[in-house]
């Protein structure tokens, strides 16, 4: 059995970035990943926006942690090379009830130190998108988009460059708490067991799971977990809008929006569907519903113009109808147990908040 400082469990993008910062604290770090690679589940299965913090209630670690990772990470990007595009949004009302709605959304926008949001009329905002109708809209200056590959080979390398190993093909399939740390087992073809000072288990989807197979979490402290499928769907040819466009949100949804890559590559999505269990299964026949939708701010979407893409699934702490949760970090004063950090919960704007994460996982930890 091998003794180590600190265990990360997850490579995904908010598991590396929490390996960097323990491992640029000074701090013994392992990550241990199920996959055969990193990142292959929720961190690219977004939309790669980096989110400016709008819509997340005030004071909340969601909207903590987006507005400071925001900034974080358009410095990060740019100190390490990441390609990335403060390429700006526009939010847009499609009648006047939503129109009146944006007064609210901006107000609680600032509540959370967005201060650069600009209102527009609808001519003002078709002069920027001539392709767009609308009834009003915003302009978000702040939002851009991000190669979430590339962001997450880049903390892999800083981690790795401060010590730190990354030992892929290794479920954790048990563990128990000791005295003396954290003892977690392996699975895959060389299975192992490590006891560790501190384990951050920062493991997504897998979050809950992993927590249940360990001796000594209580199980009142691991919440439910929900599953929310997201489709996409690409645009066959260039699409005629230079900025990301995203409808007015509807509860905890941010609706059916327009997103461009790096490449300038657009796709629309994500839609929402309830699920039982983890499933990327794209339903080619969800895209009738999709039409529709973009159509009310695009009419001039052509038939047959969507191809089906990716899906994604997330992490919901909460279920259909319930109002949106919060983002749970969990330590010793939650669950009682020295040197155990939980993340649940980490869905969007996961990405975007994943360096404030990691930052603030390491100084837990400390």
């Amino acid at each position: 059995m091998d003794r180590i400082d600190c265990v990360v469990i997850g490579a995904g993008v908010v598991g590396l970035a929490c390996a960097r910062a323990l491992a640029l604290a000074g701090r013994e770090v392992v990550i241990i990943e199920s996959d055969v690679a990193i990142g292959t589940g929720t961190s690219s299965r977004n939309s790669e926006v980096i989110h400016a913090g709008l819509y997340y209630p005030n004071d909340s670690l969601r909207a903590r942690f987006c507005v400071e990772g925001k900034h974080k990470m358009y410095a990060y990007c740019a100190e390490r090379g990441i390609p990335h595009k403060r390429i700006s949004k526009l939010i847009v009302a499609l009648d006047d009830a939503q129109a009146d709605a944006m007064l609210a959304l901006k107000k609680n926008a600032e509540g959370n130190g967005v201060d650069d949001l600009q209102m527009l009329t609808a001519d003002q905002a078709t002069k920027m998108e001539p392709a767009l109708s609308c009834k009003a809209a915003f302009l978000s200056p702040s939002t851009g988009i991000v190669d979430s590959h590339s962001l997450m080979l880049a903390l892999q390398g800083e981690a790795e460059d401060h010590g730190t190993m990354l030992a892929l093909n290794s479920p954790v399939i048990g563990g128990e708490i000791r005295p003396d740390g954290i003892l977690l087992r392996t699975g895959g073809a060389e299975p192992m067991e490590l006891m560790a000072n501190t384990v951050v288990n920062a493991a997504g989807l897998y979050a809950q799971q992993i927590s249940g197979s360990i001796d000594g979490i209580p199980a009142d402290s691991i919440p439910a977990i929900h599953y929310a499928r997201g489709v996409y769907f690409t645009l066959t040819g260039r699409a005629p809008f230079k900025r990301l466009i995203y409808p007015m949100p509807v509860a905890a949804w941010l609706g059916v929006h327009l997103t461009l890559d790096m490449g300038n590559e657009a796709k629309f999505g994500p839609d929402i569907e309830w699920i039982d269990d983890v499933d990327y299964t794209v339903d080619p026949n969800r895209v009738n519903d999709f039409y529709p939708s973009v159509r009310r701010w695009w009419p001039g979407l052509p038939d047959g113009g969507l191809q089906p893409g990716y899906a994604g699934v997330r992490p919901k702490l909460y279920a259909q109808g319930e109002p949106a949760a919060d983002f749970v970090i969990q330590c010793e004063d939650h669950h009682g147990i020295s040197g155990l950090i939980n993340l649940y919960g980490i869905e969007s704007p996961g990405l975007t908040s994943s360096l404030a994460i990691g930052e603030y996982v390491a100084a837990q930890a400390a």
